[in-house]
């Protein structure tokens, strides 16, 4: 089984910044490569929403409410995506997961982890 390992949540005060990273052990290099990946969020009682992806060209895009503040990035080396949050809003507060969309149509999903930003 294929796995998406997360780390890098906790809690933070606002305005304080985390990195979260998400590495993909298993994943055969070229399909890393080839995936579109991404970082989404679910806080309780909303739905799941994109925060912010990369496609395999190296083109990112981030939800509005994150645009400026938030940064991914991957290290295909290292098969690892990474989330820098910075200027954190209470409202960032959720679980948040990361996400491979392959090229041969397969989604595969980490285990999420806890971000709480304290106001």
């Amino acid at each position: 089984q294929e796995q998406l390992v997360e780390s890098g949540g906790g809690l933070v005060q606002a305005r304080g910044s985390l990195r979260l990273t998400c590495k993909a052990p298993r994943t055969i290099l070229s399909t890393f490569t080839g995936s579109t990946l991404a970082w989404y969020r679910q806080s309780p009682g909303k739905e799941r929403e994109l925060v912010a992806n990369i496609i395999p060209g190296g083109n990112t895009n981030y939800a509005d409410s994150v645009t400026g503040r938030f940064t991914i990035s991957k290290d295909n080396s290292r098969k690892t995506i990474y989330l820098q949050m910075n200027s954190l809003k209470p409202e960032d507060t959720a679980v948040y997961y990361c996400h491979h969309h392959t090229y041969y149509g397969e989604d595969k999903w980490g285990q999420g982890t806890q971000v709480t930003v304290s106001s």
